[in-house]
């Protein structure tokens, strides 16, 4: 019993470090289990699904720092000085990682302003998606090809973000080419009839059809109409084919550039 004694007194710091490790995997393991229980309570809240996940995150982060804190002042360090070394690496942190503060600053910006929320369709630096979350230094969507695009939160406050699910109605923007010997009234007439022929395209706002530019080898024909955010594509996919499909009928040329090779 002695000789154990005696050996732990002769290794105080393999003691300090044995239960720093103890007190990390331990509290590792609590935090996770008590992780399961929080992230519940919050999804049960009545708060925006995007405030859940940033406060979840935010916990999360939290809980492994006062871990970090109670595993150093066990190993003998005080805790004025994790303060002070805390804060000196702050500030020597705030210049090697601007960007990830800046991330950080921006996700509450974000939360603050609600430009989107979880759920919406946002369209940023060519990517078009829903929104699965927003955490504390990037937002998550999901794209129409199932892919998943982590965004800096910095880059969504300082670049311009297109909300597609603010406004309950969606204005879907196809255009046309007809031959210049086309009669346009009958380009109109036949256009507004696919129009007709689809339930998903609303009465109001109406749609519009509109001769927009002369070009070198045909009428450019715009086209608007209208519909719910989340009927964009079907539309936009629906007046593409049948449009085609109904200048072909009714003998309208869909023009196209002719090389002509002289001899």
């Amino acid at each position: 019993m002695e000789q154990i004694t005696k050996f732990f007194e002769d290794h105080y710091f393999l003691n300090k470090l044995l239960l720093f490790a103890v007190i990390m995997v331990g509290g590792i393991l609590a935090i996770r289990l008590l992780l399961i229980p929080i992230k519940k309570v919050i999804l049960k809240t009545k708060v925006d699904h995007t405030v859940k996940t940033f406060l979840f995150s935010f916990i999360k982060v939290g809980l492994y720092f006062v871990l970090a804190v109670v595993a150093l002042t066990n190993l003998g360090i005080e805790l004025n000085s994790i303060v002070t070394t805390i804060g000196a690496a702050t500030l020597a942190a705030g210049f090697a990682f601007q960007n990830t503060l800046s991330n950080l600053i921006s996700g509450v910006i974000l939360l603050a302003t609600k430009p989107f929320t979880a759920g919406d369709l946002i369209e940023f630096d060519g990517y078009e998606g829903h929104v699965e979350s927003i955490r504390i230094f990037f937002t998550t969507i999901r794209t129409y090809e199932n892919k998943i695009v982590k965004i800096p939160n910095s880059k969504l406050t300082t670049n311009s973000v297109v909300n597609c699910t603010l406004g309950e109605m969606r204005r879907v923007k196809n255009v046309y080419s007809v031959s210049y010997d086309d009669n346009i009234s009958k380009v109109r007439s036949v256009i507004f009839d696919v129009i007709s022929k689809n339930d998903l395209i609303v009465d109001e706002p109406e749609s519009k059809v509109y001769v927009s530019n002369h070009l070198d080898s045909g009428v450019e024909i715009t086209v608007f109409t209208w519909g719910k955010s989340d009927d964009y594509y079907p539309i936009l996919f629906y007046m593409e084919e049948e449009v085609k499909r109904a200048f072909d009928e009714n003998g309208i040329t869909i023009p196209y550039p002719h090389v002509v090779v002289k001899k």
